[in-house]
């Protein structure tokens, strides 16, 4: 018996779950993390780990992590400059994209400048045919001059993405071993390795971050193994992916595309998981940290998944937990632009030098710092010990806003807290719409450093069912990496008509699928249980995007046309309210998703109480400008069966719960608080 570990890395914290394997305790711990030095948080934190709770780096048996350098690279741009060789003719491909303004309501709205400009895309005279037929070979002198034209042009790796690729890699594996022998040191990537998709912007974009993230994503991983093993941690780590799945740090360098969204899943995945466990079945997770706020869907603890997600300004095509993120976290700094009107994020303060109430050398306004101007946190350490709020200190952020606005400190904090909390409404409202859900019949679970914070006021602008705080919110996204399961995904391109002659080509495709995906869990060490999930893209004829429809194996092998055909019919209406059984149907993609299950910690239940809860002490707080008479309780002291009227605020060692006036905290059996609106007391929290 030994301990699994769970980290996450956050822009501002890094977060640590512990699994005793033997007691079935679960531990936490915060840090401070460090993007001046990446791995030294993971030392602290080790290091804080033994000698506060006896946990030997050398008694690890897990140890799986996730982290945003994929997303951060492209977010900030910091990829090192590539070069693109395409088919010759379609140089374009990323300046064309798909002929779309990101915002179809402002017509001032511009496409993202590509990660490649222009002048780094050369094209090879090469063809295969769309029926996967070679049509014109690459020739060795054409690729060789294009290569010194790239080296000209300073970059210092290709991705290379030729035309139908994905029913014929041969071209892109072909010029593959010419760079392999004429520039030995350019790395190179192809887009039918890292995503063989039809279409061939979405293929190029996709195989473009993962080049474009991948020499930032090996330095970081490289110095991430150097501080386990510096610690004494021998044991292999794995990575969370984006699809809420962990894998071996071999593949996390082979296809960095695929922990793009690594950190960020992770949340979404433990909180399923909890939301599962406790009992409640619809939820969206709320996880706002430093930098940003990420919303997720939740049916029955199972995330829903999608591809396109975007990635700072860039769609990437692979399968990725569905997630929208929002520029406002805790750290998101607020000012007033050039016409006097108060903005907030997405600008973060991160871990340095922070808000400014964290005392860390920040002086710049934030939402935490509202918050704490607000008197609405900090009344005992956070970050398990590793943050002392100062409440003069951000009030001093506000004043020069509040001057400037010629209004209160309060009221400036809570206008901040509210032009945060819209900007989330907002992008969550597009999500709700996107997966046609009624939030009326959902409880916002919320974690992460700050979600606790907001969420009663998000809750409310979404006239949700209510907010679940979990026991330890702000290391769910470590629980997540802790408990989720080798996961991959494979993908096949075959489009064919579903009927009989097209359905009856379906199984050999499926049976090498699922060869490949137990393959593949076989070489990351996995002995146990295997889990097989089929989908398929189809569309009606004539169509030109497609739908993901979840099939049965056996339908296939028993090429059972109806079924195939009844469960596109069955998800278009799902989707848009009506479908049209007898019009002819194509399967352009066929779909396989392989896990293998690792451990899951057991929830346990509290003690129910058997008094009132008893607050510490009385504060004076402000909720939209105005002061109230705010009681203080702790959270270690709250037990099922609990019941507290707001105003309230809940302190614990790693987030603060804050309780609006107009809502009710109930602590459920398994020690969630469980808050809702006033007018929506009473009943069961769980239906």
């Amino acid at each position: 018996m030994g301990y699994r570990v769970g980290v996450d890395v956050g822009g501002s914290f890094t977060d640590f779950a512990v699994l005793d394997e033997g007691s079935g305790e679960l531990l936490a711990l915060k840090v401070f993390s460090r993007p001046d030095d990446p791995g030294a948080e993971i030392l602290q934190g080790l290091g804080q780990l033994q000698s506060r709770d006896g946990v030997s780096p050398g008694e690890i048996s897990y140890f799986t992590h996730g982290t945003t350098v994929g997303v951060n690279t492209v977010i900030q741009r910091s990829g090192p400059p590539l070069a693109l060789f395409t088919t010759r003719g379609f140089e374009d491909v990323l300046e064309v994209a798909r002929l779309k303004i990101p915002e179809i309501n402002n017509l001032y709205s511009r496409r993202p400048a590509p990660l490649i400009p222009r002048d780094r895309v050369f094209g090879i005279a090469e063809r295969i045919g769309a029926d996967g037929a070679p049509q014109i070979l690459p020739d060795r002198e054409d690729v060789a001059t294009q290569v010194e034209k790239a080296r000209v042009s300073g970059a210092v790796g290709v991705v290379i993405a030729f035309l139908h690729a994905y029913r014929n890699p041969a071209h892109e594996e072909a010029v593959r071993d010419m760079l392999a022998e004429l520039a030995p040191d350019l790395p190179v990537v192809t887009s039918s390795g890292t995503w063989p998709v039809i279409r061939e912007f979405e293929r190029t974009v996709t195989a473009v971050i993962s080049g474009y993230v991948r020499p930032r994503v090996a330095e970081y991983l490289d110095r991430f193994e150097a501080a386990l093993a510096s610690a004494g941690a021998t044991v292999p780590a794995h990575i969370t992916k984006s699809n809420g799945g962990v894998m071996a740090l071999s593949q996390a360098r082979a296809e960095p595309v695929q922990m793009i969204l690594s950190g960020t899943a992770s949340g979404v995945i433990g909180a399923g998981f909890l939301a599962r466990e406790c009992g409640f079945d619809k939820v969206l997770s709320l996880d706002i940290g430093g930098t940003s706020a990420d919303v997720a869907v939740i049916l029955d603890g199972t995330p829903q998944f999608g591809t396109g997600e975007l990635i700072g300004e860039f769609q990437i095509h692979i399968p990725s937990v569905a997630v929208t993120s929002v520029g406002q976290g805790g750290g998101s700094i607020a000012a007033l632009d050039p016409l006097g009107v108060l903005t907030v994020g997405p600008e973060s303060a991160g871990s340095t030098p922070g808000p400014a109430c964290y005392g860390r050398g920040g002086t710049r306004p934030t939402v935490t710092d509202a918050m704490a101007a607000s008197n609405l946190i900090g009344h005992g350490a956070l970050g398990y010990g590793a943050v002392s709020v100062d409440h003069d200190a951000a009030r001093s952020a506000i004043e020069p806003l509040a001057v400037g606005l010629g209004a209160s400190v309060e009221s400036v904090a809570s206008s901040i807290v509210d032009i945060a909390v819209s900007s989330m409404y907002a992008e969550v409202s597009g999500l709700i719409s996107r997966f046609g859900i009624d939030p009326r019949e959902f409880h916002l679970f919320a974690f992460g450093g700050a979600g606790a914070m907001l969420a009663c006021f998000l809750a409310r602008e979404l006239d949700m069912k209510g907010v679940v705080v979990p026991q330890r919110p702000g290391v769910i996204s470590a629980l997540g990496g802790l408990i989720a399961d080798l996961r991959n995904d494979f993908i096949r391109t075959l489009f064919v008509d579903v009927d009989a002659a097209g359905v009856a080509k379906l199984a050999a495709p499926l049976a090498e699928l699922e060869a490949t995906g137990r393959a593949w869990l076989a070489d990351q060490g996995h002995d146990g249980a295997v889990s097989v999930a089929v989908s398929a893209d189809m569309r009606y004829e004539g169509q030109s995007f497609e739908i993901e429809a979840p099939l049965e194996a056996g339908w296939i092998t028993a090429a059972d046309v109806g079924a195939i055909a009844g469960a596109f019919h069955a998800e278009h209406r799902r989707l848009f309210g009506h479908a049209n059984p007898g019009a002819p149907v194509q399967l352009v993609n066929l779909r396989l998703v392989v896990s293998g299950p690792t451990p899951k910690p057991k929830i346990p239940k509290p003690p129910r109480a058997t008094a009132p809860a008893a607050p510490e002490r009385q504060v004076t707080g402000w909720f939209g400008g105005v002061a109230h008479d705010v009681p203080l309780y702790q959270r270690a002291a709250l037990l099922p069966g609990h019941e507290i009227a707001g105003p309230a605020i809940v302190g614990q060692e790693d987030t603060t719960t804050v309780l609006p006036p107009d809502f009710t905290l109930n602590v459920d059996e398994y020690g969630n608080l469980v808050l809702t609106r006033s007018d929506r007391t009473g009943g069961d929290q769980h239906d």
